[in-house]
């Protein structure tokens, strides 16, 4: 969904794009098993019945027990057990123990889910306040980072077991592109202005716009790829103290890292876990899935540094970005 406006969108265009996003996050979900749903291997990563179970609660929550007089909670223990960090709601389960509920069962997530989907259609077919309307365009957009994070958190709940699991049979690695021969550009210094500024969607924390006075700064034009990460490795930068800041070096003893997350030496042959499974190593595709502390030593290797937040946005609308996530 391109995020949007809620003022600018028709009922009719509302009820789309809620039953839109909502399907998207049950075709993330085709793929799995009852068990899938489950394990929550670190802290940082969500079971996937948590995530579907969480967005339906935002919209029951937020909106249907805000704006629809007498409506009937479908479990009312549902808001401890999926209210995230909204402190303001009331009490929840803790962050590391969402994988410790095996009740209720994942039909029964979507059975809350059906239910929910259901009062919401209704209630978008009303005249909706603006109030009602911007919250909803902001549960679209929490629900879609939610889709982002359960891509994610099932990718590491997979990656970690030893059999190398397959979300999705015929998945691809994207490519990257061409390498762009003028490798780096020149951006000149000033005064910059930083921070959301339209009338689409964002969130509160891109707001405050801002001057902000930059030096002259070149900043490339590619992306790092694996190949050249690889070089990174080969040539001891894991084991090298002089490139990396005190806490990284720490990160890195302390849980054993010598390599990107889910890349695998096998037999000599280096192989990248992905949704389709292991592969092998592409070294022309950006490298990704490496910390900021991984990131900020690979730069001292090639005697350069990482851009600053300011910079990186004053240099976006340079060239094209988003094959990766930059950031």
């Amino acid at each position: 969904m391109q995020a949007t406006h809620a003022q600018k969108v028709t009922p009719q265009e509302l009820e789309t794009l809620y039953t839109t996003v909502r399907n998207y996050t049950e075709g993330i979900c085709e793929p799995l098993e009852t068990e899938d749903y489950i394990p929550q291997p670190i802290v940082d990563v969500s079971p996937a019945k948590w995530n579907v179970a969480h967005t339906t609660w935002f919209f029951e929550e937020m909106i249907l027990k805000k704006f629809t007089p007498r409506y009937q909670e479908f479990d009312k223990q549902f808001g401890y057990l999926f209210n995230s960090y909204y402190n303001s709601i009331g009490e929840r389960t803790l962050r590391d123990q969402r994988g410790d509920l095996s009740r209720p069962t994942v039909r029964r997530v979507f059975e809350y889910r059906k239910y929910v989907d259901e009062k919401m259609l209704e209630f978008l077919r009303q005249d909706l306040s603006e109030e009602a309307r911007e919250l909803l365009v902001l549960g679209l957009n929490h629900e879609q980072q939610h889709q982002e994070l359960l891509i994610t958190d099932l990718k590491y709940t997979f990656s970690v077991n030893p059999t190398f699991p397959v979300y999705k049979e015929g998945f691809e690695l994207v490519e990257t592109g061409e390498i762009v021969t003028n490798g780096f550009a020149e951006i000149e210094g000033g005064i910059y202005q930083i921070g959301f500024q339209g009338e689409g969607f964002h969130f509160d924390n891109e707001l405050g716009r801002h001057k902000v006075y930059l030096d002259d700064f070149q900043i490339s034009k590619n992306l790092i790829t694996n190949g050249e990460f690889l070089e990174f490795i080969e040539d001891g930068g894991y084991e090298n103290h002089l490139l990396w800041h005190a806490e990284g070096l720490d990160w890195v003893r302390q849980n054993q890292i010598n390599s990107p997350l889910y890349w695998h030496n096998i037999d000599g042959e280096w192989f990248q876990f992905t949704l389709g499974g292991l592969r092998k190593l592409r070294p022309a595709n950006a490298v990704c899935h490496v910390s900021f502390y991984e990131a900020a030593a690979f730069a001292e290797w090639k005697k350069m540094r990482l851009p600053t937040e300011f910079e990186w946005e004053a240099a976006s609308d340079r060239f094209d970005w988003g094959l990766r996530w930059e950031w």
